[in-house]
């Protein structure tokens, strides 16, 4: 994985901050509608990136009659502690406590108005763990998935289980958080959030307590959302079959995947991350209105999941 290249001028929104059901409390901005709102939308950030990477994109939708919420994940940028040595932040507090709480937050504003996600790789999966995300009108996801071993993809398999699941897990037993900005790979993570990742298995509900896993499942079906999900087929993480797997928690939504080649776009390579490059503003970003705004898929080659 590349590490991802952030400019110095950027738009800026206006600081926000909300509070957690565990009085947690996370930082982020609002980017308010420049135009007649239609609809409000939280971007969720991937595992280990800053919210300011998703600024750009924020500001296109407000361009577009979105109110948007960007916000980093406890441990994260503006949402990271004095110290992460020790933290227990897990991925699953990003979902049952931070989305959660963003949910509500923008619950709040412009309450007439549609509430859709955009989720990027982990913040695809994180939704369906709030206890409020019935509350989602619509959802966009792009590479999303939780990191499962199995489902990378061929060929790149056997580095991406040395990096992910021996050198991260070893780093972060010795640190006690794992150092990803000194290696250049991502943000530093919390512990949890790690080790999660390390060493989480084919079905996620495995992680939870056995008596906790069926409420967990309940959370994912209550979703009823639509959901496109864009697989990129040149993405070595967010691979079809990681994909399905996190489309399949989400049983009583409608979901659409939809595969999507670097070509497409005229482009050699896509990957897990470029899509909210500000490259795309012209290409993939406007294609995305027509599926926020409008409920339409603006891709051809699409299924039903």
């Amino acid at each position: 994985m590349a590490e991802i290249a952030l400019s110095t001028s950027r738009p800026t929104g206006t600081a926000t901050s909300f509070t957690c059901r565990d009085g947690v409390r996370l930082n982020g901005h609002i980017w308010p509608a420049r135009k007649k709102p239609v609809a409000r939308v939280i971007i969720n950030a991937a595992t280990g990136v800053l919210a300011r990477y998703y600024h750009y994109y924020a500001d296109f939708l407000a361009g577009e009659g979105f109110e948007v919420l960007t916000y980093d994940y406890r441990g994260i940028g503006l949402s990271r502690p004095e110290t992460l040595r020790g933290c227990g932040y897990r991925w699953r507090d990003w979902g049952e406590q931070d989305f959660d709480a963003a949910l509500r937050f923008m619950t709040k504003r412009a309450p007439e108005l549609p509430l859709m996600v955009v989720g990027h790789s982990i913040g695809g999966y994180l939704p369906g763990l709030s206890p409020e995300a019935r509350r989602i009108d619509r959802m966009l996801t792009m590479g999303a998935q939780y990191a499962w071993w199995g489902d990378y993809a061929a060929g790149h398999r056997s580095r991406l289980f040395w990096r992910w699941h021996m050198v991260m897990p070893a780093l972060t037993a010795i640190y006690g958080y794992f150092p990803g900005r000194k290696l250049g790979w991502l943000e530093d993570l919390p512990a949890g959030v790690a080790n999660e990742w390390s060493f989480r298995g084919p079905r996620m509900e495995r992680t939870h307590p056995r008596h906790e896993r069926e409420a967990v499942l309940s959370r994912f079906a209550a979703v009823t959302a639509p959901i496109l999900a864009i697989c990129v087929t040149d993405d070595d993480i967010g691979s079809a079959a990681a994909i399905r797997r996190t489309l399949s928690y989400y049983c009583n939504a409608e979901r659409i995947e939809a595969g999507l080649s670097p070509s497409h776009y005229g482009l050699d390579a896509i990957g897990h991350f470029s899509l909210f490059h500000s490259r795309h503003a012209d290409g993939f970003w406007k294609d995305t209105l027509s599926w926020l705004k409008n409920g339409v898929n603006p891709f051809e080659g699409s299924t039903s999941v």
